[in-house]
């Protein structure tokens, strides 16, 4: 919340004269008819990102699958520094899946506090893939991703060298 409540407060100082896009870009880029009544496009945008997700979703647990939980956890196991670092880029698969992997790995003590953060943090669950999809300022996404990133290994390790355990 912190880093959020940060990010929101810069951006709000460096773009105060600039008006925010809005709704009625997505609108006409789905061509969803909005202005016909506000059930029927929900229904509209609903539907299309549900299929959306789920394509994705689907995609994502098939790769998991192929490449196998017990190598993601041997790929993480006991890496100081480069643990949270790892686990960070873990977590950017935009599925709950990596979430509990990432869990699953601190439960059975393979991992450490940080490195958990460092993954958690990042994951944005299938938030994500929404994003791209639905803001097409493919830099300004790649920025998002990259902050959210950053946070996500900067608190692990954080975390990892201060020797915080729960």
């Amino acid at each position: 919340m912190l880093f959020g409540f940060l990010i929101d407060l810069i951006l709000r100082l460096k773009h105060k004269n600039q008006e925010e896009e809005r709704i009625v870009d997505i609108c006409e880029h789905e061509n969803c008819h909005c202005e016909n009544g506000i059930l029927k496009s929900a229904i509209h945008h609903t539907v299309h990102i549900f299929l959306f997700i789920l394509a994705i979703t689907f995609a994502l647990n098939i790769i998991i699958y192929v490449i196998g939980e017990e190598n993601i956890s041997g790929f993480l196991m006991n890496q100081p520094v480069l643990g949270p670092i790892l686990s960070s880029f873990i977590g950017l698969i935009p599925n709950c899946a990596s979430s509990v992997i990432i869990t699953q790995m601190y439960l059975e003590n393979v991992i450490n506090l940080g490195t958990l953060i460092a993954g958690l943090l990042v994951n944005a669950g299938v938030g994500l893939v929404v994003l791209f999809k639905t803001n097409k300022g493919i830099k300004e996404n790649l920025k998002i991703v990259a902050i959210l990133y950053m946070i996500g290994v900067i608190s692990g390790i954080i975390i990892q060298l201060s020797g915080i355990t729960i």
